[in-house]
């Protein structure tokens, strides 16, 4: 079993920067790869960011150039930097964990980020 418990979500104005945070628990020498996903209402829940075990990352296109995915193994934690945000970019996110040699998933709570004026 795996536990993700994400932080740092909240009420930005567009233009404005926010940090995710996606801390790990558990069994987490299984996981091969943690992403970014949001879903907005009446959306479809999608991938924002991706990063591998390996430290591989890929981005969605609508996000490349303002959101950075990044980890802190020590931490066993996963950021997501997110700079230059609109309107569009309000969803809730959550955190997901891919286990290595599966297609089993783990998914945390997700955090509210709102962008508005």
């Amino acid at each position: 079993q795996v536990q993700l418990v994400e932080s740092g979500g909240g009420l930005v104005q567009p233009g404005g920067s926010l940090r995710l945070s996606c801390a790990a628990s558990g069994n987490i020498r299984r996981i091969a790869a943690m992403g970014w996903y949001r879903q907005a209402p009446g959306k479809q829940r999608e991938l924002v960011a991706r990063i591998t075990s390996t430290g591989s990352t890929n981005y969605a296109d609508s996000v490349k150039g303002r959101v950075t995915i990044s980890r802190d193994n020590a931490k066993n934690t996963v950021y997501l930097q997110m700079d230059s945000l609109k309107p569009e970019d309000t969803a809730v996110y959550y955190c997901n964990a891919r286990i290595a040699f599966t297609t089993d998933d783990y998914w945390g709570r997700g955090t509210q980020v709102t962008v508005s004026s």
